[in-house]
């Protein structure tokens, strides 16, 4: 996807803390707005990251593309499955909320194999998504009011989960063992899930959306990445996690991963991201959590807001 001239642009991300019952499946809830001037369009990348639902509220939905496919125009409510590869997005003027989906509340409340739509960008009515559908209603009732819209999201969630069976404890235990940065072989992910090999491919696949050995390349991936991002001043060699045999090991999975070299990654524009991390940059030696949305791991926008506080 080719990339267009940045426009002056404003940019707000309020995150919401979701009751605590909650937080073992989904993994961020966040309002994003964008205020384009002269009808102007942002481009950026995500980088891979677990499910996630959109609902733009106000203004135009994003176009966006899983590469190296083509970019489309996404629905109001879209959903991306879990990606391995980054996902470029344009957005002009709107107003989105976001609700991110760990792989236990994907066994929980998702009936479809996760591997059935890695790297897949849906639309969420009609899917196997279709019931948050309401949640853009929900969102557009509170008219503007993101404290409202939140409440509101987060009482749906907990309807939600009082209707909906609990999870398997393989599924949490296997969605906590792959945050360790110190795992780095299937054989240790097995060792700690407490199941066989196959049955760990099978949980993967079904939940996960990939095979083990995907997972892990990801998560080593995502931290290099991440400390490449909070260090701008450092070099990739510096920000390479442990478990990578050496540069060129490192090369491939970004080519991979992001369609292009870190060199290509670096000189690129980020103007979503690199607003975001700025604010990061406040919070000296903070660590970016690999398992939230890109548009949060690097801690941007407003503090945390409590969403039961907020009623």
């Amino acid at each position: 996807m080719d990339y267009p001239a940045i426009p002056s642009f404003t940019l707000d991300v309020r995150f919401f803390r979701l009751s605590d019952v909650l937080t073992p499946y989904f993994t961020a809830l966040y309002c994003f707005s964008l205020v384009c001037e002269d009808g102007g369009v942002v481009a950026d990348a995500l980088h891979p990251e677990w499910a996630a639902m959109r609902f733009t509220y106000t203004g135009t939905p994003p176009a966006a593309r899983v590469i190296p496919a083509g970019a489309e125009p996404c629905p109001p409510f879209v959903v991306s499955g879990p990606t391995s590869r980054a996902i470029d997005f344009r957005l002009s003027s709107s107003q989105i909320f976001g609700l991110g989906l760990y792989p236990a509340g994907w066994a929980r409340f998702v009936d479809q194999p996760a591997a059935s739509l890695k790297n897949c960008i849906i639309n969420g009515e009609g899917s196997a998504f279709d019931s948050f559908a309401p949640l853009l209603k929900l969102i557009e009732a509170a008219e503007g009011d993101d404290d409202a819209a939140a409440v509101a999201i987060n009482s749906f969630l907990l309807d939600l989960d009082a209707r909906t069976p609990p999870v398997p404890s393989r599924v949490l235990a296997c969605q906590e063992a792959l945050k360790d940065a110190d795992l780095s072989d299937v054989n240790d992910l097995v060792e700690r899930v407490g199941i066989s090999r196959r049955s760990l491919e099978r949980l993967c696949s079904q939940y996960f959306g990939f095979p083990p050995k995907t997972l892990l390349r990801r998560q080593r991936f995502l931290r290099s990445l991440a400390r490449f991002m909070l260090e701008p001043r450092g070099s990739w060699s510096e920000a390479l996690d442990r478990h990578y045999y050496d540069q060129p090991h490192f090369v491939r999975d970004f080519r991979s991963i992001m369609g292009m070299t870190p060199s290509e990654y670096a000189e690129m524009p980020h103007p979503i991201l690199d607003r975001i991390i700025a604010q990061r940059m406040v919070d000296q030696g903070a660590v970016a959590q690999t398992d939230l949305p890109t548009i949060l791991r690097y801690g941007g926008g407003k503090a945390l807001r409590n969403v039961e506080k907020a009623k």
